[in-house]
């Protein structure tokens, strides 16, 4: 019998590892995650008003590194018009904050809308919008 039991719990732990081996996902410290509310309150008001300028106020320049896109007028023509559609709009102010934080302790929020990743960072200056990515 004791033979038996050994067996069982061996196959039980087994089956129970890959649960344990699973990483957690990360979550937010309380003061990141006010700090984002705020952040995120802010460029949601911007977006319902459809403001492209309060929005690149609040987007880090030159957007993605691409220097063609370094000021306001330029986000608001290469990048605003394109991709702040009003289905976008619509997303990015219901969809879900997804937390991130990568092997640097960077911490970041991803909102996913349909085929499009918006990241936003946090940065020196406070939280921005600094990407858009393809959900693939």
């Amino acid at each position: 019998m004791g033979f038996l039991l050994r067996i069982v719990l061996a196959a039980a732990l087994v089956s129970l590892a890959p649960a344990a081996a699973r990483a957690k996902d990360p979550v937010a410290s309380p003061a990141v995650q006010k700090e984002f509310d705020g952040f995120i309150e802010k460029f949601r008001a911007a977006l319902k008003a459809n403001d492209s300028a309060a929005v690149a106020g609040m987007t880090r320049l030159p957007f993605m590194n691409d220097k063609a896109i370094r000021d306001a007028a330029q986000f608001a023509a290469k990048t605003y018009r394109t991709e702040f559609t009003a289905k976008n709009r619509a997303c990015l102010q219901r969809g879900k904050a997804v937390y991130s934080r990568d092997d640097y302790k960077n911490d970041s929020y991803f909102i996913f809308c349909g085929d499009l990743i918006f990241v936003f960072s946090k940065t020196p200056a406070g939280f921005l919008f600094t990407d858009i990515s393809v959900n693939d």
